[in-house]
């Protein structure tokens, strides 16, 4: 098996995910990790070896991911109504009685 270093921004993240939910496991099922692993960087974390972090004051990870998504789907609903505005237009002015059937 392949040994993966994690950043601290990602265990601080995973740690506190697990502080919030108090379960470990299901922190590290969503991460695709050991759940032993989240729990010592828990651990870890109490014991003070991630220095004066403080895990309410880390930013969430996906949530800038997220956002720039969340621009990019609007911005292709966006087009795709404007494409079908378009050819509703172009349907109704070239052979009106084809928009019988689109209603």
């Amino acid at each position: 098996m392949r040994r993966t270093r994690y950043s601290e921004e990602f265990k601080m993240q995973a740690v506190k995910e697990a502080m919030d939910t108090e379960k470990p496991s299901v922190v590290a099922r969503r991460y695709d990790l050991n759940a032993n692993m989240v729990g010592r960087w828990v651990r870890e974390y109490k014991n003070g070896k991630f220095g004066n972090t403080d895990v309410a004051s880390v930013p969430d990870i996906d949530t800038k991911e997220l956002s720039s998504e969340n621009d990019h789907l609007k911005q292709l609903l966006g087009e795709k109504d404007l494409e079908i505005a378009v050819l509703r237009d172009l349907v109704k002015k070239q052979n009106p009685h084809l928009l019988k059937n689109l209603k």
